[in-house]
Formats: C-alpha cells, sequence, structure tokens
C-alpha cells in the first residue's frame, strides 16, 4: 500500500438541526445533519405533518368521501 495517500481517520461531532449532538470518527472534523435518530418519525413514533401551503388540507378536500 502506497503511504500518505489516505485522508486522517480522526474524531468527528455530528450536530443535528434538532440540537442533538454525538460524537463519532471521521474524515470530517464536524457533520451536520438536517434530521438524526433523535428527531425523526420512524424512531421516535412521532409523525409531523409540515404544512405551509395547506397542500394537505386542499388534498383532503378534494379526494374526501361525499356523505
Amino acid at each position: 500500500m502506497k503511504e500518505k495517500i489516505h485522508p486522517t481517520y480522526q474524531q468527528a461531532i455530528v450536530t443535528c438541526g434538532c440540537g442533538e449532538q454525538f460524537v463519532t470518527r471521521s474524515t470530517k472534523k464536524e457533520i451536520r445533519l438536517e434530521i438524526c435518530s433523535a428527531c425523526h418519525p420512524f424512531f421516535t413514533g412521532k409523525q409531523k405533518l409540515v404544512d405551509t401551503a395547506g397542500r394537505v388540507d386542499r388534498f383532503n378536500k378534494k379526494y374526501s368521501r361525499k356523505q
């Protein structure tokens, strides 16, 4: 194997958008995430619907069953 061609493998701080931080190892010193296991709906069991343009209400109104 050639020497001095591989990046250094060091400790990295991972920061999520929710504020959660943890330490792992990577070739980068700092990693920023949008979503992590502390705030992801699959792991938390809570689902958040972000409806800024009213798309969910419009869909429900359009495709709801008429009684």
